[in-house]
């Protein structure tokens, strides 16, 4: 009996680049992510710091001023990277839903690989049970 070959090998191996390619993307998406919500939380610190500083005694009106100009940049970054971080998690949930379909799309070719394994060495079990019959006929 002929070695067990899955004809759509070639697919498979596709599929498994593909949905490697797309586990990548993930990654690098989640890391984008990531970093915006790192920056978040640096700027949320460095906004505490700089509103307790505001009203230091050794300041003028002038350094308080210009701690309030420091904050209001602050803010503006903070609302420029919450609109980052949410376009991050949209790009996140979309790579997330290809990774999704490209693991589906390998995990079937590889059940129906697994599916005609099984199938092969049943019937190579019954070849092997027919040949030993036929041996031990007399």
């Amino acid at each position: 009996m002929k070695r067990f070959s899955f004809k759509l090998e070639k697919v498979l191996a596709l599929r498994v680049h593909r949905e490697r390619e797309t586990e990548i993307a993930l990654g690098r998406a989640v890391g984008a992510l990531s970093l915006i919500e790192h920056n978040l939380e640096i700027l949320t610190r460095e906004q505490h710091k700089a509103g307790e500083e505001r009203f230091s005694p050794e300041y003028g009106v002038t350094d308080i001023l210009t701690h309030d100009l420091y904050i209001r940049r602050l803010n503006e970054t903070q609302d420029r990277l919450l609109q980052e971080a949410a376009a991050a998690e949209l790009k996140v949930e979309e790579a997330r839903d290809e990774y999704l379909d490209a693991s589906r799309d390998r995990k079937v070719l590889d059940k129906l690989k697994e599916k005609r394994q099984q199938e092969y060495q049943k019937e190579r079990e019954k070849e092997d049970i027919k040949t030993i019959d036929d041996i031990y006929r007399p």
